[in-house]
């Protein structure tokens, strides 16, 4: 589906962009790091429980030393009940319509503002854009859009005692 938003045009120029309406959907599972930019993306077409537990597992195993914090939201397929969490992961549940709390809700609303009026000739196209775009998105681009003073100063200030 076409979304459309604002651009400039000059004075009196009502602006055209082509608008498909096709319904069709992708999903991206990510872990986007505030404090050094780092990130692991999957894109899936599905949300449920049990993705989003493959997506932990294999996030695990992606620098399988390091100890991750995720932050979930209070989405449905967020359930953990039933699920195994891996051992270097701790699910962070942050309170209910808070998004300014969750790094992947920055970087969904980054993306989101740069596909705006733009129309795919069909899914493998959009898909391809959005694995490219991906792909660009270097550490310091994911910093300053993920970069949250709370997890800054929660992460630096545990290193102080």
């Amino acid at each position: 589906m076409t979304h459309l938003g604002k651009f400039l045009t000059a004075s009196g120029v009502k602006p055209i962009v082509e608008y498909q309406h096709v319904f069709k959907t992708t999903y991206l599972y990510g872990s986007y790091s505030p404090i050094n930019g780092d990130s692991f993306v999957w894109e899936i077409n599905g949300v449920n429980t049990t993705i989003f537990e493959a997506y932990l597992k294999e996030f695990s195993l992606y620098k399988p030393n390091e100890y991750k914090i995720v932050v979930i939201n209070n989405a449905g397929f967020h359930s953990v009940k039933n699920i195994e969490i891996p051992d270097n992961i701790y699910l962070l549940n942050i309170p209910p319509y808070s998004p300014e709390l969750n790094p992947c809700e920055q970087v969904w609303q980054y993306i989101k503002n740069r596909y705006k009026n733009q129309r795919f000739k069909n899914m493998e196209e959009l898909k391809d854009w959005l694995h490219q775009f991906v792909k660009k998105m270097d550490n310091q681009l994911i910093k300053s859009i993920t970069s949250n003073h709370h997890y800054i100063d929660a992460f630096y200030a545990s290193f102080k005692k």
